[in-house]
């Protein structure tokens, strides 16, 4: 072989000599074939929006995606598990398609249906709008009803699937004029591509820079008007030059009872369960104030019903069904009671460190950080402190337990005598245990 690398007639060059993987993907080939266009892009599951293709946050062919729950994991949740497959296919179904179909969020609602009605008589495209709020509220619900509102087509994607200014300024040059491009999880989008966004939303326009090095050329590429509707669950990280660029900002509040049984029957029409308003009653009750739990619910109960009974859910119906997948009459499910029991038993109600009590429970920090305490902090049955977590009176009295008695006297502390750290400084004639 010469010093150029190439072989000599002949002669084998080492890399000839290696069995090449055929069944390896060379280069950029997607797994799932195909190549992604540029704009199209899908949400962090893989799951292909219509008009695109499955980008590479996807999972693979063959295998769950890492880190998400399955059906035969124990750690499955029934209230707080990702829709797949039919029940995706059932929750689009059961989404309304304006705003006179959407459920609660009053305030909302009037608030928006102003911004549209305004942008609809001045024939303009509607101003930038942010929604926050816990998951399963209804944010992406309203992203499609603006679209379906202004009569334009919609786009959605991710901040986690844009980590790169290049990747922004794709879908962002693709984007016809009046379209809504829904972007959720927002805050969770790399810094450099927030900062391009600074400007797409103010001056429609988009700087880029072509090449490297002296060859670089710097690029105004100028945008037609859009929509940004912006999705996040939380909005504290949204840096203030950010969020200053959206012109309405709504926060999703918890669904009342009253307002989820509506929800319920409603979902119950189109499924065509016959629900009686006991059993609506009693999976709203359950349903952790959030319509996307109460639909899984009932479902949940629907085939219950139907394998159990005549189809009919009665209250009873309803309470065997949710005992059977472990939701109490709070909406509590096996993960909170599971950090309840440690809490109360194991640590005597606390204060105890996170860290501690998710492995007193078996889950990972992050899992009873972000998807357990949420809730039970909103319900009163723990408190979080400088010194870890404790129950409250309500998280006793929900499991039926007594707590313990509190100390009758507690030692003053005091500066130490002769160095012992047992031995506390106490007035003249003070005896050294608890008085009698």
């Amino acid at each position: 072989m010469n010093r150029g690398g190439t072989a000599l007639p002949g002669t084998a060059t080492p890399r000839d000599e290696t069995p090449r993987d055929e069944t390896r993907p060379r280069g950029n080939t997607p797994l799932l074939g195909g190549t992604p266009t540029p704009g199209r892009t899908s949400p962090p599951d893989g799951t292909p929006t219509p008009g695109g293709t499955p980008t590479r946050g996807g999972p693979a062919v063959g295998r769950p995606p890492v880190g998400r729950p399955t059906a035969a994991d124990p750690g499955h949740r029934l209230v707080a598990a990702p829709a797949d497959g039919e029940d995706r296919a059932t929750e689009a179904a059961l989404r309304p398609k304006d705003l006179d179909g959407f459920i609660g969020q009053e305030r909302v609602r009037e608030q928006l249906d102003l911004v549209l009605r305004a942008a609809r008589q001045r024939s303009a495209t509607a101003d930038h709008v942010l929604l926050s709020g816990a998951p399963g509220l209804g944010k992406t619900t309203l992203a499609m009803i603006i679209a379906a509102e202004m009569e334009a087509p919609l786009r959605i994607t991710s901040g986690p699937a844009i980590q790169h200014p290049g990747e922004l300024a794709a879908v962002l040059a693709s984007l016809t004029g009046g379209e809504v491009l829904f972007l959720d999880e927002i805050h969770r989008m790399s810094r450099p591509a927030e900062e391009m966004l600074y400007l797409a939303m103010e001056d429609f326009r988009v700087d880029i820079v072509v090449g490297t090095g002296l060859e670089a050329t710097a690029m105004s590429l100028e945008l037609p008007p859009f929509t940004l509707v912006g999705a996040t669950t939380r909005a504290g990280l949204l840096v203030p030059p950010l969020r200053d660029r959206f012109g309405f900002t709504a926060h999703m509040e918890f669904y009342e009872p009253a307002e989820l049984e509506r929800v319920i029957h409603r979902s119950a029409r189109l499924l065509g369960v016959e629900i009686e308003p006991a059993g609506a009653t009693e999976i709203a009750g359950r349903s952790r104030g959030t319509p996307r739990i109460s639909n899984r619910l009932l479902r949940r109960v629907r085939d219950y019903a139907q394998v159990t009974a005549d189809g009919v859910v009665t209250r009873e119906i309803a309470a065997a069904a949710l005992g059977v997948y472990e939701v109490d009459c709070r909406g509590l499910d096996r993960l909170d009671r599971a950090v309840l029991n440690a809490l109360l038993k194991l640590f005597g109600g606390g204060p105890v460190g996170l860290a501690t009590l998710a492995v007193a429970v078996g889950e990972e920090r992050d899992t009873v950080e972000e998807v357990a305490e949420p809730f039970l902090v909103r319900e009163g049955l723990l408190a979080r402190t400088p010194r870890g977590r404790v129950a409250t009176p309500a998280a006793w009295a929900h499991l039926g337990l007594a707590p313990p008695p509190e100390p009758s006297w507690v030692a003053p502390p005091g500066p130490h005598r002769n160095g012992d750290p047992d031995r506390r400084a106490r007035p003249e004639g003070t005896p050294n245990g608890p008085p009698p």
